[in-house]
């Protein structure tokens, strides 16, 4: 299984050059790339019994082709037959198949079946098809391609690794190793779940034996299936339970939890907690407690509180002694939070030092606050990724808060953990993404989780409204109604500025990125045909101010703006000296003020449904009513509606984000290929929730009785397994 794929008959070096750029280096790697489907070729569809509207596999003769040229393309269009039936088959776009077929050729297609024109027959668009062997091919060619459930894999490479290569090459990799296929799982757990053999599981995902229902492998939920998803799932949730313990083994904190720190909790705390909060802090104080490090995740939706906690927390380390360090993603929403810690604290009878350490301080008053927190004249240190930096030291830390932790990726939280301090500091991630249980699982496996799940009281539910753009003189008259009584608003732009066409700060790209590009230029279409642009942030700031905000105060911030303009622009909204605010989605994080009542978002169909949901938490933060107006111009896509839909239906941000993943599937989920999230081979997160829950569970109770369900060898194996999976495949910190 660890032989390298260019010593596999058939392969050689510049095949396996190929294959590496696919991730494919070992016989192993090549036997987990899995078909993508499956076609029944031993009872395919006779064509008098195809239905329109269905996906069917068709074995037909080829009878006729022909090339059509017309103005916009070329089309080509085939008749395959069985007897007297026929069926069309077009490709657009197709003159690469012009010389591909020859009459009386076999083929298996597989496509949608639709009605043709006439109303007589039917045909399929743009069909996959494979040619079938001929008499003269060779007995094990027709073996695998006729009379059996045929996998269908996709193309690792142009015109010659194709799904018949790979059906071939997987057939004799598959019976040379036969007997030989190590084990890793152990057996008594393998039994205890009913899961196959890893060979005979390979051997079925690949060859399925007839009989096997199709509708169960194309859902990969066969036997042979559910072993292989298992033992990937299985492999990573054993890798981050043993980090989970490896940290408890380090040498922590135990922080005291006397009346003298339930007294200064009690002091500074400017409402009465929700239950959610209160549990939450049980939770986080019972693990600081502990003499082993604090490793936690504290997720709550747009407003529940979550910051009130952390500071209740860093009181805690404070209060024996130690400093805390809160690391937050922006300038803006670092500089916030030392103002709310400013103004909490200032309620308590002790005096704390509060220092703000952030890229833009000025190089006296950064040195100068450097020096404060490693000669531990700080208490509580806030700021940005500076935090950091080399040059940051401290002198006591204690704990360790991460805002928004998804923005930082992996490897910049586990930097600031190792900052040389005599014990190892307890650390307290915060993000307000809700995340679906099974992304948290594997994302923050290594992390115990804490969930806020109710929103504090005054806390005022917001009113969404979805309008198209020809109603925007009826939002701009609500928006001045809203300021004639004192409130505020956003307006928010999905670009800063639109002749510069590019959108840093966008977190879904727009449907005509994914247009194929044309081969060649040509002459300039006509404005029919042209890219719609974007409304942006600065010129329609000035549309505004002299248009129908006018006499409005309006202030515009986005991303370029530095950091000190940035600063005024935000310090003037908050203050109430600005009505307006015409922002990107660089205020999409953290920015409170609880007088803003309006949220209109413009090309709201742009826009991930994450950054949506951010966005509406920036207004009801106060006791008045609070809307957001969603604005749509041009043609909405079908899944910008489902968003959109969902956005008005519900502002629980869970439901919203298990909608999101649906939608846009693990892989786009708030970029988690930054946050961490591994390269599954066979996984998916989405369709097999339940197995990841089965396997956090098998491995938590493996590496505490793994003397009771394995032996020495099966261990030895595993322990093996895990550092090649751990390292190699998932890319993730080494398990050791």
């Amino acid at each position: 299984m660890e032989t390298p794929v260019q010593f596999v008959k058939g392969i050689g070096p510049q095949i396996a050059q190929l294959l590496a750029a696919k991730g494919i280096s070992t016989v192993e790697d090549l036997l987990y790339h899995l078909p993508f489907r499956y076609e029944d070729r031993l009872h395919p569809r006779r064509l008098h019994e195809l239905q329109p509207g269905e996906m069917a596999s068709v074995i037909a003769e080829v009878r006729g082709t022909a090339l059509l040229r017309t103005r916009a393309m070329p089309i080509f269009e085939m008749t395959v037959g069985q007897g007297t039936q026929s069926l069309k088959c077009i490709w657009f776009h197709g003159a690469y198949l012009k010389d591909r077929f020859k009459h009386g050729q076999m083929l298996a297609l597989y496509g949608k079946v639709e009605a043709s024109r006439s109303g007589r027959g039917f045909k399929m668009i743009q069909p996959q098809f494979e040619l079938l062997p001929t008499d003269h091919d060779d007995d094990e060619d027709r073996l695998l391609e006729v009379g059996r459930i045929v996998p269908v894999y996709e193309s690792l490479g142009g015109s010659r690794l194709t799904s018949r290569w790979i059906r071939r090459m997987i057939f004799q990799v598959l019976r040379e190793l036969r007997g030989n296929v190590p084990e890793t799982i152990p057996a008594a757990l393998r039994e205890r779940l009913g899961l196959p053999a890893r060979a005979e599981a390979l051997h079925h995902v690949h060859f399925p034996p007839p009989g096997t229902p199709i509708p169960k492998l194309q859902a990969s939920a066969t036997p042979a299936h559910r072993r292989l998803i298992f033992e990937e799932l299985f492999y990573l949730e054993l890798g981050l339970e043993l980090k989970r313990r490896r940290f408890r083994e380090r040498a922590g904190i135990s922080f005291e939890t006397s009346d003298k720190v339930r007294n200064a909790i009690r002091e500074v705390l400017p409402f009465h907690p929700t239950t959610a909060q209160k549990r939450a802090l049980a939770e986080i104080v019972a693990d600081m407690r502990q003499p082993s490090p604090m490793r936690r995740l504290l997720q709550g939706d747009v407003g529940s509180g979550k910051t009130i906690v952390a500071f209740q927390a860093m009181l805690v380390a404070m209060e024996n002694g130690y400093q805390a360090a809160m690391m937050a993603p922006t300038e803006i929403l670092a500089t916030q939070h030392y103002l709310a810690a400013k103004k909490l604290l200032e309620r308590s009878s002790r005096k704390y030092r509060i220092v703000l350490l952030t890229g833009s301080l000025d190089d006296d008053l950064k040195r100068l606050n450097r020096r404060r927190i490693a000669e531990g004249e700080a208490d509580l240190v806030i700021g940005t990724h500076a935090l950091i930096e080399e040059k940051a030291e401290f002198h006591k830390l204690g704990l360790i808060v991460v805002d928004e932790q998804h923005r930082f990726g992996v490897m910049q939280r586990f930097r600031l953990m190792r900052k040389p301090t005599d014990a190892e500091p307890d650390v307290l991630v915060m993000t307000a993404t809700p995340i679906p249980r099974t992304l948290a699982l594997s994302l923050y496996g290594d992390l115990d989780l804490s969930v806020l799940d109710e929103l504090p009281p005054g806390r005022t539910p917001v009113v969404t409204r979805r309008v198209a753009d020809e109603r925007a003189e009826e939002v701009w008259k609500f928006i001045r109604e809203q300021a004639a009584k004192g409130h505020q608003a956003y307006v928010v732009y999905p670009v800063i500025e639109g002749a510069k066409d590019d959108q840093p700060e966008l977190d879904f790209a727009p449907p005509e990125q994914e247009e194929e590009r044309p081969k060649k230029k040509k002459a300039k279409a006509p404005e029919l045909f042209e890219r719609p642009s974007l409304k942006a942030a600065v010129e329609m700031y000035e549309a505004l101010r002299t248009g129908p905000l006018a006499g409005l105060r309006l202030g515009l911030l986005h991303g370029r703006l530095d950091s000190d303009e940035k600063e005024v622009v935000m310090r003037r909204f908050q203050r109430g000296e600005t009505d307006v605010l015409i922002a990107t989605t660089v205020i999409e994080v953290g920015v409170d003020v609880p007088n803003a009542t309006v949220m209109v978002i413009e090309h709201a169909e742009r826009f991930g449904l994450a950054q949506l949901h951010q966005l509406r938490g920036r207004v009801g933060r106060g006791a008045a009513k609070s809307y957001c107006i969603l604005m749509t111009s041009g043609k909405v896509t079908s899944e910008a509606e489902e968003r959109l839909a969902a956005m008005v239906r519900t502002q629980n941000g869970f439901e919203l984000a298990e909608l999101d993943l649906q939608l846009r599937g693990p892989g786009e989920f708030f970029g988690t290929r930054q946050a961490g999230l591994p390269d599954f081979r066979i996984a998916n997160l989405l369709r097999d929730r339940e197995a990841l829950e089965l396997a956090k569970q098998e491995a938590s109770t493996f590496v505490r009785n793994s003397g009771e369900v394995a032996t020495e060898e099966e261990r030895s194996v595993i322990r093996q397994r895990l550092r090649e999976a751990w390292q190699r495949r998932y890319g993730l910190i080494e398990a050791g």
